[in-house]
């Protein structure tokens, strides 16, 4: 206890890559692509003559409550002919608004096994929000809990819903289905519902920076890339417990804590309450998780704790996945020193699932700030403005070559143009460089790239920076529109409690990042502010920033003409 670990590979990447094969990945599916398979079945019913839990759960309030498969087969056959008595069909969509709750598990399980589709809605997601993922589905069920039903009456046109009770709470709704008493009377058997691969099991939505959000759907043989993200990238092994932290509300909790684990027959946990540094380590150690996944924003606020609390669970975690954003190096040093364990940066989208990853199943060179490399399974390139491949060492945008991507399930959005597609390549719109061994170094989404005084710099490089500096909690930099420079860097920071923001602090922190990266690159502008702008996800929104900062300057402009 207490040594940094060492992953233990499997194989090398190299092999992996030169020996991989799509129809033996598709061989392990209990269906068939082409003649009929069922995600539930994937998913639960070929796990039960093991005997295994599928479900390890616990509530903010202490309770917890362990699933077996054999259980979940049950549940979700009831929960399938609740939503097929209610005219619910083949490629229907039910949509689930649920906290981290056994009936979330149920409901996408039973969507499944009834041959329908999930759409999953992020509990914190507004009226608004709401009416428009349901209106592009065309959703024709919502099963819901008391706390987010008021949200539906505000939602126009909306489906019927299903509602979730807690326990001893009274069933008071009037034109609602009862959850629990309808499962209840429900029978315990369902045949599942065989469908192909190219049929869709998920609808998820993805706004990217402008315009409402597109739909995005994913179809069943997207299951396959799941499963070599979760064997190869996760390094998910049977004596493992495992956590991911994210939530099922957005893709990374719903394809790689619901879909992936379960798929490959193992547990996924679940915590039903809200981030906190306790509750984190208090999973960590009472579940005994032992391969932890999440995204850079908690990792962050662990490390704003200090090292005291992870003294608990140091040396317990055999490998912690980040993904979401970049990590910063300070982050992998951190885990590795006081936590002792390997973190790994992975990168995926909603459209892709993961497809570049530093692999903790497969042997390669981890460098701090990079990315990784191709799955297996994909081909990723760097492209320049006229789509030509870009060599080492050059800017340009991440692609995924579609010819030679047998893993690659994405077609296009749901019902709308898809520009990213074309000339044979995805492009993500994010900006990457390929480095000479192959790896990809991620230097930001295409307009977060700041140019000032003819230099291009990379946001995250500088928020690396200032993130080491030990008064610093977060971050965000920005391109500032500058008349001389093009842009000027500035950069807003979150101080961590009982520091005060100061001139000299700031001026403290200029030539901190000065002296750590670069003359050239380090914020001329410093704005201390108690929180940044993220999606519910906890994804860094600069561009709201870099917004704000634009009508600054365009009324600034007014009343210097007035």
């Amino acid at each position: 206890m207490g040594e940094p670990q060492t992953p233990e590979h499997e194989i090398s990447y190299v092999d992996a890559v030169a020996n991989f094969r799509l129809a033996e990945i598709a061989a392990l599916l209990d269906g068939d692509l082409t003649t009929g398979l069922n995600v539930c079945v994937e998913c639960c019913d070929r796990h039960v003559a093991a005997g295994g839990i599928a479900l390890d759960w616990e509530s903010a309030d202490g309770r917890r409550a362990t699933y077996t498969f054999a259980q979940m087969k049950e549940l979700s056959a009831r929960f399938a002919n609740l939503i097929t008595a209610q005219g619910i069909k083949p490629g229907d969509v039910v949509a689930g608004m649920l906290p981290r709750t056994p009936e979330l598990l149920i409901t996408i399980l039973g969507t499944w096994r009834a041959g329908a589709v999930y759409q999953p809605l992020f509990t914190a997601f507004g009226p608004k929000a709401i009416e428009h993922r349901l209106k592009t589905s065309g959703a024709k069920l919502v099963v819901t809990d008391t706390a987010n039903r008021p949200k539906l009456d505000e939602v126009e046109n909306a489906p019927k819903a299903v509602l979730v009770t807690r326990p001893g709470e009274p069933f008071s709704a009037i034109d609602d289905l009862d959850f629990h008493a309808e499962l209840a009377r429900q029978s315990a058997e369902f045949a599942p519902v065989m469908r192909t691969g190219d049929d869709l099991f998920l609808m998820m939505s993805t706004s990217g920076t402008t315009g409402l959000p597109k739909g995005v759907p994913v179809p069943i043989k997207a299951l396959l890339s799941f499963y070599v993200y979760m064997r190869d990238a996760v390094g998910l092994r049977p004596e493992d417990k495992f956590w991911n932290i994210a939530d099922p509300g957005w893709a990374y909790g719903l394809y790689y804590a619901v879909t992936g684990p379960l798929l490959m027959g193992h547990a996924t946990t679940f915590y039903d309450g809200p981030f906190t540094v306790d509750a984190t380590y208090g999973i960590i150690r009472r579940h005994g998780i032992t391969n932890l996944a999440g995204a850079p924003t908690a990792y962050r606020l662990l490390i704003a704790a200090g090292p005291g609390p992870a003294e608990a669970v140091k040396g317990q975690l055999r490998a912690v996945s980040s993904a979401g954003e970049p990590l910063n190096p300070e982050v992998i040093r951190w885990f590795a020193e006081h936590l002792a364990v390997p973190i790994y940066d992975h990168y995926g989208q909603t459209e892709l699932g993961m497809v570049v990853n530093n692999h903790h199943r497969l042997a390669h060179e981890v460098h701090p700030g990079s990315a990784g490399f191709a799955m297996p399974g994909y081909r990723v390139v760097v492209l320049d403005e006229e789509s030509r491949e870009l060599g080492p060492n050059v800017p340009g945008v991440l692609a995924i070559d579609l010819a030679k991507s047998p893993l690659l399930w994405f077609t296009g959005y749901w019902q709308k143009e898809t520009p990213s597609l074309g000339g044979g390549y995805y492009r993500t719109g994010d900006t990457v460089e390929l480095e000479p061994d192959g790896r990809i170094s991620f230097v930001g989404r295409a307009d977060d790239v700041i140019t000032s005084s003819g230099y291009r710099i990379g946001p995250f490089d500088v928020e690396s920076a200032l993130i080491e500096h030990p008064a610093v909690v977060e971050v965000a930099v920005i391109g500032k529109p500058d008349p001389e420079r093009t842009e000027l860097v500035k950069a807003f920071v979150i101080l961590k409690a009982g520091t005060e923001p100061s001139e000299a602090l700031a001026e403290e922190l200029r030539q901190y990042v000065k002296h750590r990266l670069s003359a050239h690159a380090y914020p001329r502008e410093i704005e201390f502010v108690d929180e940044l702008p993220k999606t519910p996800s906890g994804k860094l929104q600069r561009f709201m920033l870099r917004n704000r900062e634009i009508a600054k300057a365009q009324d600034g402009s007014k009343d210097s003409a007035a």
